[in-house]
């Protein structure tokens, strides 16, 4: 039984209560050097990814989400790195822990809107500090701009 104050809190033995968040896994995808982001349904944009599924790992969950939402073919990815993770607030009652993969797309398809969104822009690294985005989502293209490998 989870906490009305903190439903993410669900309360094991008296007292001793497990933080339980849903978990999300996202991608920052490298197309020749610009970054595929999609608008969500708060107007702000965001990493394509989704929910972890029963029975898959974090990045066959990044890798499917990435051919969902972008059309991409995850065979093509290169270098699929975890760069961070953390813990988003939604809102007040809303909370998912977030899995972040990093990756470089080898091909030469374009990026495609699914019908998941309602747009889909590629930006180069210097715009992202100014998109309507979650902070988290901006450290997190940063860390694999810098840090990849």
């Amino acid at each position: 039984m989870g906490s009305t104050e903190q439903p993410y809190l669900v309360e094991r033995n008296p007292g001793y209560f497990e933080y339980q968040l849903p978990i999300s896994v996202k991608m920052v995808v490298e197309v020749q050097g610009r970054i595929p982001l999609l608008k969500n349904e708060r107007d702000e944009w965001e990493l394509p990814g989704g929910k972890l599924e029963l029975g898959e790992t974090a990045e066959s969950t990044a890798l499917r989400e990435v051919q969902e939402e972008l059309t991409l073919e995850p065979e093509l990815l290169v270098g699929v790195t975890i760069v961070d993770s953390w813990v988003y607030e939604i809102f007040p009652h809303r909370h998912v822990f977030i899995v972040s993969y990093g990756a470089r797309y080898t091909g030469t398809r374009e990026p495609k809107l699914s019908h998941e969104h309602k747009e889909l822009g590629l930006f180069d690294y210097e715009q992202v500090a100014r998109l309507t985005m979650p902070a988290a989502y901006k450290k997190t293209i940063n860390t694999w701009r810098f840090e990849r490998r």
